[in-house]
């Protein structure tokens, strides 16, 4: 029962209202008490104080004279039935002279100090002093208790000629407490009745709202978040009900975004381009996105079989679970590379760590590498091409050199060496400078000098600088220009130098009396300027990488005729630095045709 708040509230008010009025019971009757003595004292120091002035009439100084007559007066006087008086001579023995009580006047001509069941001696003694007293004293066998006053009658010199003592029975006193105690304790009973009935009240208006408050609380910890709680005051507890309703709204929109943040995160862990998946430490994939679901191929049903089944699989038995110590972190984290179905992957793997703050598995990670790898692959390439293309020249031209400085060789001979010196020089210049500008390319440091251009001009000037190799190779070319072409703004060496290779490497490529087809037309927003021949072509295997730098389709052929492998990849860079493009068609002992696409402002 006490675990309830309602009945603990209920029994601390009702001690607090009892000991309430425990304690003001107390200093009630304790007051009430000292206050009836202090009246009952009161009063008989004023009697006291009349019968001295009426015995003072009588005798100024020696009372015995003036005996009947005090006592006489103290019969007269009408003091209460519970209330004596008796006059005391001073002398040795404290003799009793006169007494208010018919049923004490036995004592009358004795000694007080023998009567000490009626006066109190210590009382006598010190009013022989000089000082008035009073005390209260019980009487064991009357079972009563009476306030005794003793009171010095002195001369006009201060002498003590005698003592009044007066008794007064304090039992209506005592009575009248007792019936204030029974009055109290009633009312206190009452009291305590009727606080618990309020308690109980005010403990129900407090927990009934609190029960509510708990009841939504539970159904909202089931999952049912629409709860809200009637609010019914302005006090605390209506401000509680308040606070919970607010809490409810703030609780919905906080599911709301983290609804909304889990559906960003899922968006971006199933469309992420890296491959994860999460391992806990019994060895259980307990997550898959559909990118490692494709690297893996796992079926949704595989998915969530033991990690140890996929073990012998290709990318995860590099990350032997038998390697792993969870209790050493050092082993929880490392990345390695690996190469499946010609793509490469760098693995990464780290824990995760669980609601209790401890690691719960592994969090794995495939990076596709493949560009980079091929990137890394071309670098080394083409470091070595650059390495071959200068090697060649250069040991050509230390021969040819060292033969020189023999003088064992005739003047014409000497010609011809120097001849293919000088040959190989202009050779080693021709690839530095293209890798010059390569380099310039790549780090976009070539300076433009765009202008305005006809593009039909540009290709008759074109045209003009490669009669003669046209007419070497006796090949038949046809132009086909579209009338009004518009103008370009372009670099005008720059583009001219990509179409004086494409055509170049059109009559290169072409057997002698073969056809080469430059047109050029105006698209939506573009100047298309194509080149097509007929020569031998590129093979299928070869036009992916036609663009690469160094590439060669026949690398001896292509070394023969001068060229250094960076003309189209020169080319391509040059024309997307225009924001154009270009296309290359071949069909391997049929031909080739190459297209670029220039962008012009329309008016």
């Amino acid at each position: 029962m006490f675990a309830s708040i309602k009945w603990r509230f209920i029994v601390v008010y009702f001690l607090l209202v009892f000991i309430a009025m425990v304690i003001v019971g107390i200093f009630i009757i304790g007051r009430l008490e000292s206050q009836q003595i202090a009246n009952i004292t009161s009063s008989m120091e004023q009697n006291i104080q009349t019968i001295i002035e009426s015995i003072s009439e009588l005798a100024e100084d020696d009372w015995m004279i003036v005996q009947e007559d005090i006592q006489e007066t103290l019969s007269a006087w009408g003091l209460g039935s519970n209330e004596t008086l008796y006059v005391i001579k001073n002398d040795d023995i404290a003799t009793v002279i006169a007494s208010s009580s018919k049923k004490n006047k036995r004592i009358i001509g004795e000694s007080a100090f023998t009567n000490d069941k009626y006066m109190d001696s210590e009382l006598i003694l010190e009013a022989y002093n000089g000082e008035k007293s009073s005390k209260e004293i019980e009487d064991p066998n009357e079972n009563t208790v009476a306030n005794h006053i003793a009171y010095p009658v002195l001369t006009d010199v201060g002498k003590v000629k005698g003592i009044i003592y007066m008794v007064s029975d304090l039992e209506n006193v005592y009575v009248t407490v007792n019936e204030s105690k029974k009055i109290l304790t009633n009312a206190t009973m009452i009291a305590l009745l009727i606080t618990v009935f309020l308690g109980y009240l005010i403990a129900s208006s407090i927990t009934e709202p609190i029960r509510d408050v708990t009841n939504k609380a539970e159904e909202m910890a089931m999952g049912n978040f629409e709860q809200f709680v009637e609010v019914k005051s302005d006090d605390e507890i209506g401000q509680l009900a308040s606070m919970f309703n607010h809490l409810t709204l703030k609780l919905k929109d906080t599911i709301r975004e983290m609804d909304v943040e889990r559906s960003k995160l899922d968006t971006i862990f199933n469309y992420m381009a890296e491959g994860v998946i999460a391992v806990d430490i019994s060895g259980n994939i307990i997550h898959a996105n559909p990118i490692a679901i494709e690297i893996l191929e796992l079926t949704q049903e595989k998915s969530l079989e033991p990690y140890s089944i996929f073990r012998e699989a290709i990318p995860l038995k590099l990350i032997n679970l038998d390697d792993i110590n969870y209790d050493d972190e050092a082993t929880l984290e490392g990345d390695r590379n690996l190469e499946i179905d010609s793509h490469v992957y760098k693995v990464k793997y780290a824990p995760f760590k669980n609601e209790k703050n401890n690691i719960g598995g592994l969090i794995i990670v495939f990076q596709d590498m493949t560009n980079e790898h091929k990137l890394d692959n071309m670098r080394k390439e083409f470091v070595a091409n650059v390495s071959h293309e200068l090697k060649t020249p250069i040991t050509t031209i230390k021969s040819y050199t060292e033969t020189l400085m023999d003088n064992g060789i005739d003047e014409e001979m000497e010609q011809r060496f120097l001849a293919v010196i000088d040959n190989e020089c202009d050779r080693m210049a021709r690839l530095v400078k293209d890798l010059l500008q390569l380099s310039n390319l790549d780090y976009k440091k070539t300076t433009w000098k765009k202008q305005e251009v006809s593009a039909k001009k540009l290709l008759k000037e074109i045209l003009l600088k490669l009669e003669f190799a046209f007419k070497e190779k006796n090949h038949k070319i046809i132009v086909d220009v579209e009338e009004n072409l518009p103008n370009i703004v372009i670099d005008k060496d720059g583009i001219e130098q990509v179409i004086l290779n494409i055509i170049s490497n059109a009559i290169k490529y072409t057997e002698n009396g073969g056809e080469i087809q430059i047109s050029s037309r105006c698209l939506d927003d573009a100047i298309s300027i194509k080149v097509k021949d007929n020569g031998i072509g590129i093979p299928e295997e070869d036009r992916q990488r036609i663009f690469e730098r160094f590439y060669r389709v026949e690398k001896g052929r292509s070394r023969e005729s001068g060229g250094t492998g960076l003309g189209l990849s020169i080319a391509k860079q040059i024309i997307e630095a225009h924001n154009g493009e270009i296309l290359l068609d071949s069909c391997f002992g049929e031909g080739t045709t190459v297209e670029i696409k220039i962008p012009y402002e329309k008016v």
